[in-house]
């Protein structure tokens, strides 16, 4: 093998080089008995950032509201401290945000199915930190869904 050969596989990721080596790479939520396609199967990128938007958005217009003196720059802190308990509330109690409603999507347990509160409060912390939520895995679940044993999917 040159090097181009492995350049080109390194460049083409994880997915392209264990294809090129015969193995089966398989499909996203494969490893966690989840189906492909449909109902339960793994929630796609633009679905999660579409209710991450939604999500932010009405927090931003919470934060917005409640602020009524002169003093603005302040909002984006407010609507984090929004995020983090509309996050808390919703997912810990009935399994999605109203985005995450919106777009089909719902967070369940990896183990059990149903998120707890406890659970629910570590993802979103984490994914208020942002960082961890931009490190994904090979089944698309963000780090924030791997520490917490969660996984969110289509209903």
């Amino acid at each position: 093998m040159d090097n181009r050969q492995a350049l080109g596989s390194w460049l083409s990721g994880p997915r392209s080089a264990m294809e090129e080596a015969g193995a089966e790479f398989g499909y996203r939520g494969e490893q966690l008995g989840l189906p492909e396609e449909g109902p339960g199967s793994i929630a796609r990128p633009g679905r999660r950032l579409g209710a991450l938007a939604v999500d932010w958005g009405l927090c931003v217009l919470i934060a917005y509201s409640l602020i009524t003196d002169g003093y603005r720059p302040a909002t984006s802190n407010w609507a984090l401290l929004i995020f983090l308990v509309l996050g808390v509330l919703t997912v810990g109690t009935v399994g999605s945000t109203p985005g995450k409603r919106l777009f089909g999507l719902r967070v369940v347990s990896a183990e059990t199915g149903t998120v707890n509160p406890l659970r629910s409060a570590l993802r979103t912390v984490l994914l208020c930190l942002a960082v961890p939520a931009l490190i994904w895995d090979r089944d698309g679940r963000g780090l924030h869904d791997r520490l917490a044993r969660t996984v969110e999917v289509r209903i």
